[in-house]
């Protein structure tokens, strides 16, 4: 893999690990208030779109960004719904 390509992957790891401190903060307190679901929804989506496509051309750094991207992007969604 080139430097680029792991450098990517670096990033696109830690980008995607960023949602679960909100998903953390959300169920410590209880609470999902101040947190807009219509911004993780279209996060979330799109995170789902990029995983596709990753697949489609075979791209690992895209698939390992977005695989957990998706995933920490839809934990913030769930503690919403399980918080409100």
């Amino acid at each position: 893999m080139e430097f680029i390509a792991i450098l990517a992957t670096i990033m696109g790891v830690i980008s995607s690990l960023s949602f679960f401190p909100q998903t953390i903060k959300i169920m410590r307190r209880k609470s999902s208030k101040d947190i807009s679901l219509m911004t993780y929804g279209i996060l979330g989506f799109g995170a789902v779109i990029w995983l596709i496509y990753g697949i489609s051309v075979m791209d690992i750094p895209i698939i390992v960004s977005y695989t957990l991207g998706t995933i920490s992007t839809f934990s913030v969604i769930i503690a919403y719904l399980a918080y409100r």
